[in-house]
């Protein structure tokens, strides 16, 4: 299937590893100009050759920091600088720190508002211009099943990832008539480092070992197994495509059934 997005720009933060990793090489995948950044310059240097001998594409890559401003517009700029826009701006970010409520201070709220929320309307802030001149745009923004159905010690999660939510269905209203679509995917239990570490926590609450965990993990998906980063990423690509330019606005997860709400 022709997904239409062969040299189109593709920006995928906090992308060296799991989930970002996985988009980042769906698009790269499709010939699609593939640009990455986190935090750590190693884990980019080896995605990096990775992308390139699957897929003979050589990804731009930068380091960034989410939760600072000045690192997200000079991530922008770069990209701007190697392709010239950015046509598409997957939107990514590692899980904030887990914990209860009356466990966590303000500095955690603090910062997992700039980590979640702010990364999120701060990259969009800066593509949307280019995309309004080109009629053409997609935002996606890789969110979590806690935004349909909060999970137990992701107090933060639960809250800043449903702002992006709400953040995103106001956005692709004003956005668009100028062919621009926002879109959130909304991930269940998949393997990836992010969930090894809920499953550690959960193993010493209950004294048991991590690897049962993630046994009962999986049998709490209807379809009996935990997701893989590559399933997430089918489905941004998807977002991103000609196919869905009818879709905006929605989020969809892509949990195995996990989700019980009808909506």
């Amino acid at each position: 299937m022709n997904l239409g997005l062969k040299r189109k720009t593709a920006l995928i933060t906090a992308s060296s590893k799991g989930i970002g990793k996985a988009v980042a090489e769906a698009f790269a995948s499709e010939g699609c100009n593939v640009a990455i950044c986190s935090r750590t310059k190693i884990d980019l240097i080896e995605v990096s050759e990775e992308m390139r001998e699957k897929y003979d594409v050589v990804p731009l890559w930068c380091i960034c920091d989410l939760n600072k401003s000045s690192d997200i517009q000079t991530t922008f700029e770069a990209v701007i600088k190697e392709y010239g826009s950015v046509d598409i701006l997957v939107n990514n970010c590692g899980g904030p720190v887990p914990g209860y409520f009356l466990e966590l201070d303000e500095n955690d709220w603090n910062h997992a508002y700039e980590q979640v929320l702010m990364s999120v309307v701060r990259f969009s802030k800066l593509v949307i211009p280019q995309m309004v001149k080109n009629k053409w745009g997609r935002i996606i923004n890789i969110t979590s099943i806690s935004v349909k159905q909060p999970v137990d010690n992701l107090m933060l999660s639960n809250s800043l990832r449903a702002g992006v939510t709400g953040f995103a269905k106001s956005l692709s209203n004003e956005v668009a008539k100028h062919n621009i679509t926002v879109n959130n995917v909304a991930p269940g239990l998949t393997l990836t480092n992010r969930l090894y570490e809920l499953a550690v926590i959960e193993a010493k609450e209950k004294s048991k070992s991590h690897e049962e965990i993630l046994v009962e993990m999986a049998k709490r998906v209807p379809i009996n197994r935990l997701g893989r980063p590559e399933e997430i990423a089918s489905v941004a690509l998807f977002l991103a495509s000609k196919q869905a330019s009818f879709v905006t606005g929605n989020t969809i997860q892509v949990d195995g059934g996990f989700t019980k709400g009808l909506f």
